[in-house]
């Protein structure tokens, strides 16, 4: 039979009475693998208000046990590290040294968290007038949601519920309903830190479990990734509902590489950011803007790559790449592959025919490079997310400059070159929020934070790091004076009573 995967409310698997379901697909194979519980609008009253019960007593835990819970939390995400790659591995298709790396960078993140006492030091101003201190300090805002998308299973959840959580916030997770167990097990983690019941709780469902946790009047924020015009609702959505909103977008994210790169490690960084995880990230860089001078050394060294990548099940040992997360997804990037065709770019390496013996039913997609890429055509003008590097040729590094900050997103990118002076103009003059310096996935690491610019962040909130905990916290500010009492009441004698 075929096992439902149910949600986690009050600290314990739930399934509702009258739960519907829908399927979920191990990738590689095409085959359900179990049935996923979709939440009733009562099962997402019922987790909002377990959430808010929960939050009068956790936000009062004082900041040491916290970072307790926390410390134990993260020694069980080592422990689990093998499961939890495993788990992510057969419902995402990723491989499974891939799925340990998401987990590591979680990871980062929940250390950050642990120094939570640290980073909610206030700040004190002695003697602000005469007699008048004045002071501030951070406080958690309630129940928060967090709305993750399929790409990152683990990875964004533990951006975003470790900080929401040491700050004294109850965290709601709804995750993607193609690769939901990972949430599952996070919650089991949780539990066995020692987290009370009611502070972290997971919900699936359709679009309207999410409209119900945008709209409920007891979420006070929510923690959004995944594509641009739904992070734009989900952030119009939430401001409208008098929730704070941190909405993270798509990308289309560019490297230039210039005459002077060193070439060997330029076309294995593209091959890397561009084909890793079947392109389904959100800083793969899936365009490399390449100088005239040197484009043809370089498609030739990056075609070589290309196709000794090798695309198997993300189980298997040798497998360097696993398969797209859907028959949907599969079609759709198989059919901008076929547009670029079609308006004139050459297909170098062609990834449309891939067929993985043993594996005939899985939703595979070679890695794919296109050269003679316009930026006008239609392939260039959306997020592919998957296997595909398409190469524009340009003159230098003000010619890339200027198509990275014309297209519509501005989530990362990168420059590849040997001279400071270059880099040190493009990283000052580009208009993207996180920048590589012959560094082709820039992820910045936990302590500082993750967010793009223009249409790839809606809103300001960036995630993690020292911007997170603002977004999860709100300031108060006290100003104290302290009168002169009267004298208390004497009983010795004194030679004035006698008068």
């Amino acid at each position: 039979m075929t096992t439902t995967i149910p949600h986690w409310i009050d600290g314990a698997p739930f399934v509702g009475d009258d739960a519907t379901a829908s399927p979920v697909y191990n990738p590689a194979t095409g085959d359900v693998v179990a049935e996923l519980a979709l939440a009733t609008p009562a099962d997402v009253d019922r987790v909002v208000a377990s959430a808010a019960a929960a939050f009068t007593t956790w936000s009062q835990v004082p900041l040491g046990r916290r970072s307790a819970i926390l410390f134990r939390f993260r020694e069980l995400l080592v422990e689990h590290t093998d499961e939890l790659a495993a788990v992510v591995t057969r419902e995402h298709g990723k491989v499974i040294s891939d799925a340990k790396g998401e987990i590591a960078r979680g990871l980062e993140v929940v250390e950050f968290a642990c120094g939570i006492p640290q980073l909610l030091k206030g700040e004190f101003s002695e003697q602000a007038a005469t007699g008048i201190d004045v002071y501030s300090f951070r406080q958690p805002v309630g129940v928060v949601a967090g709305i993750t998308p399929f790409n990152f299973p683990v990875m964004i959840p533990l951006w975003m519920s470790p900080v929401a959580i040491a700050t004294g916030n109850t965290f709601i997770l709804k995750p993607p309903d193609r690769d939901p167990s990972a949430a599952m097990l996070i919650a089991e983690l949780w539990k066995e830190a020692g987290l009370p019941d009611g502070v972290f709780s997971v919900v699936h469902g359709t679009p309207d479990v999410v409209g119900r946790l945008l709209t409920h009047p007891d979420v006070a924020a929510v923690s959004f990734v995944g594509s641009t015009p739904t992070a734009k609702h989900i952030y119009k959505t939430a401001i409208e509902h008098g929730k704070r909103c941190q909405a993270l977008g798509a990308a289309k994210n560019h490297g230039i590489v210039l005459a002077d790169a060193d070439l060997e490690n330029a076309a294995n960084s593209l091959v890397a950011a561009a084909f890793g995880a079947a392109g389904e990230r959100c800083m793969a860089l899936p365009v490399a803007l390449v100088q005239e001078e040197v484009a043809d050394q370089l498609i030739a060294l990056v075609a070589d790559r290309a196709r000794a990548v090798r695309v198997l099940p993300g189980d298997h040992p040798d497998s360097d790449m696993g398969p797209i997360i859907s028959a949907q997804s599969r079609a759709r990037i198989t059919s901008l592959i076929d547009s670029a065709e079609a308006e004139g770019a050459k297909i170098l390496v062609d990834g449309r025919d891939t067929v993985v013996p043993g594996s005939e039913g899985g939703w595979f997609l070679g890695p794919t490079v296109i050269d003679g890429v316009h930026p006008d055509m239609t392939i260039n003008r959306q997020e592919v997310f998957g296997p595909v590097l398409e190469v524009i040729r340009i003159s230098g590094l003000e010619e890339g400059i200027a198509l990275i900050n014309a297209n519509p997103y501005g989530n990362g990118t990168a420059l590849f070159t040997s001279s400071g002076e270059a880099a040190r103009t493009f990283k000052r003059a580009v208009q993207v929020g996180m920048v590589g310096i012959n560094v082709p996935i820039p992820v910045p690491v936990a302590w500082h934070s993750f967010g793009g610019w223009k249409d790839s962040l809606i809103g300001e909130s960036h995630m993690y790091g020292p911007e997170g905990v603002r977004f999860f916290t709100r300031a108060k500010v006290v100003t104290e004076r302290w009168l002169p009492q009267p004298d208390a009441v004497s009983f010795h004698f004194s030679g004035d009573a006698q008068k």
